[in-house]
């Protein structure tokens, strides 16, 4: 299986989640899992600012040249999508929230109704599964783990697919390794 690890984790913010991906994707390859992981901090990925141009005038591209791009490049590509984050204030981090609105060009401007709502028509004919690792704070709780996976289903929702599981860095990486070689 390919598989892309979105990693959201602020440099400012030293939590352990770094660590826990590093071996999480080391134990994915002993599985024999193509395994790409992008340090989200690491990357230019600049704001979307609602032009609708991956739309218009360069569709399936963002015209703002990025490594956004990049991230669309491998995620469309990958069997499962890791978005991996801690929770600050409730909340996956911005710069995780920053890349997936710039995930607006995989799908079509076009709109459909699907499960009884309007959203946009898929661009490809395939899109990953897609997982989600977030690191508690002191301050989260199960209604911010809840949120935040709703939040995250709608997102798999819009790149018609689905949220195949949620976990916290406290779930070790064995069970998320055999969670995954079970989707």
């Amino acid at each position: 299986m390919k598989i892309c690890i979105l990693n959201g984790n602020p440099g400012s913010i030293k939590n352990g989640l770094d660590r826990y991906l590093k071996e999480l994707g080391a134990a994915l390859e002993a599985e024999k899992h193509a395994v790409v992981q992008f340090t989200l901090e690491d990357l230019t990925i600049k704001y979307c600012t609602g032009c609708f141009g991956c739309w218009v005038q360069t569709p399936g591209e963002c015209v703002a040249k990025d490594d956004s791009a990049l991230v669309c490049r491998e995620l469309v590509r990958s069997d499962l999508a890791l978005f991996a984050s801690p929770v600050i204030m409730g909340f996956p981090s911005a710069l995780l929230k920053k890349t997936n609105d710039r995930l607006i060009p995989l799908v079509h401007p076009y709109s459909l109704i699907d499960r009884g709502e309007v959203h946009h028509r898929a661009r490809y004919d395939h899109y990953p599964q897609l997982g989600l690792i977030l690191q508690r704070n002191a301050d989260t709780d199960d209604e911010d783990m809840d949120i935040i996976t709703r939040i995250y289903e709608r997102t798999a929702l819009n790149l018609k697919s689905r949220l195949a599981f949620v976990r916290s860095t406290d779930t070790s990486i064995g069970e998320v390794v055999n969670e995954i070689n079970s989707i």
